[in-house]
């Protein structure tokens, strides 16, 4: 397996996530070699985010019109190791890996069916005023949340 910068060492790096979206690869997500678009990931690692910080209880507020606080895409790389076909499932794994003042720098790991990894990726989303466009910093209960997650991944 090539080495991405951020992951030092991949058998403790992959033991540490617990949460995951499943994820069927659509006819429509192929190109005309018929494997995986190179964009979709972005998508399965958007729809996999999302469903994380649900579990975390963060979505339902930032959704609401009222809320200050919205979150935001500072930066999101994705590593290709394996190609992947229409119709395979797939696991997309999302932890966080650190935590900022307002920011979260995210970790992802998708497996095929079989236990393979074939993508990994890293993102920092930061939590910023819909108002001012500047970071707002985690609440103490974010804080807590996000601790409390890895602290029930990092065995």
């Amino acid at each position: 397996m090539k080495k991405m910068d951020y992951i030092n060492e991949i058998v403790s790096w992959e033991q540490e996530f617990e949460f995951f979206y499943p994820v069927k690869v659509r006819f429509s997500e192929t190109d005309m070699f018929g494997h995986l678009n190179n964009t979709v990931p972005f998508t399965y690692f958007e729809q996999a985010r999302i469903e994380y910080f649900k579990s975390q209880g963060f979505m339902q507020d930032w959704v609401k019109p009222e809320n200050e606080t919205i979150p935001v895409v500072a930066d999101l790389q994705c590593d290709y190791l394996s190609q992947i076909f229409f119709d395979e499932d797939l696991r997309i794994f999302v932890k966080a890996n650190s935590i900022g003042n307002s920011s979260v720098d995210l970790h992802y790991m998708v497996k095929k069916a079989d236990g393979s990894i074939c993508l990994t990726g890293r993102g920092t989303i930061v939590q910023i005023s819909k108002r001012t466009g500047k970071g707002v910093s985690w609440t103490e209960e974010m804080r807590h949340l996000f601790s409390e997650s890895k602290k029930s991944v990092f065995k």
